[in-house]
């Protein structure tokens, strides 16, 4: 016992810098919002990760990209693909994690903009027993097409620059940018999953493996990420707050087709009430231990 309680306090206590950490931005067909989010994450003030893009099927369109910015990137960056069969965002991202020996692993997406402390946020606050869960940002169709076609930086922004945003509504909310420390307030809803999402999450490997990563059964979108949630806390992995630490400034774009969330919902309140751990269809098809 003595020997497992001093490895659960080295996991705790590890230093951030000495953690092998991977960020996995899924992709389809959109390599103008793909650059402007992996420039967001050359930019990062830590720079000690690995990007794994997980694609969901695109063109050759962003293959070319990926092999233009591959060289120009401060990270090492892979390309994990599948063949386009439709919405299989919890495939792709399944196929990623098996893709890295990454002590940690951060989820996002691909239009989701990183600010510049993201990755050494999620480093810092990470805690063995605990997955992190942080907000986003809405960006309006003016800037985020103004972002795009310029390919221009949000790093560099001060609060004049946001509050001008707000104003014109180009961004949705300001507290989300005001930076907190860590602190006992970060656990304050260890069971929380409604509003939680994976375009900013972040959790350990050996948690992701323990419940077999995302549930692929779930068909188009929605409800993928609260499964993987509520998964989460049945395997006894709590919910801690990166909120004030780590947003993300999602760029807008039309929203996805919906017609699969009343079935996936059924599947979900099945989740819910069976208090399942291991997803049915998820990493053991790409992972052996």
């Amino acid at each position: 016992m003595a020997d497992s309680e001093a490895t659960d306090t080295e996991k705790t206590n590890r230093d951030p810098g000495e953690m092998k950490t991977a960020v996995i931005v899924p992709t389809y067909n959109s390599p103008d919002a793909l650059e402007v989010v992996l420039r967001g994450y050359s930019l990062q003030d830590d720079q000690e990760f690995e990007v794994i893009v997980a694609d969901d099927g695109s063109t050759e369109d962003t293959k070319t990209l990926l092999d233009r910015l591959r060289g120009q990137m401060p990270f090492s960056m892979t390309h994990v693909w599948q063949e386009d069969k439709g919405f299989r965002l919890a495939a792709v991202r399944n196929r990623a994690v098996a893709a890295t020996q990454a002590d940690y692993i951060i989820f996002t997406d691909g239009d989701c903009i990183p600010s510049r402390r993201f990755v050494s946020a999620h480093k810092q606050l990470a805690e063995q027993g605990y997955f992190l869960a942080a907000n986003r940002i809405l960006m309006s169709q003016r800037l985020s097409e103004e972002i795009l076609r310029n390919r221009s930086s949000l790093s560099s922004w001060g609060w004049a620059e946001w509050c001008v945003a707000r104003a014109r509504q180009d961004i949705d909310k300001l507290l989300p940018l005001v930076v907190l420390p860590d602190g006992a307030f970060r656990k304050w809803s260890p069971h929380r999953w409604q509003g939680l999402k994976t375009c900013n999450l972040s959790l350990w490997r050996e948690d992701l493996l323990r419940i077999n990563g995302l549930d692929e059964s779930y068909e188009g979108w929605g409800l993928d990420d609260s499964d993987l949630v509520v998964r989460l806390f049945h395997a006894g992995i709590k919910h801690k707050s990166a909120r004030f630490a780590a947003p993300v400034f999602h760029l807008w774009h039309r929203e996805s087709d919906r017609s699969s969330y009343h079935k996936n919902q059924e599947r979900f309140s099945k989740v819910l009430q069976a208090r399942a751990i291991r997803a049915m269809v998820g990493l053991d098809q790409y992972v052996i231990r």
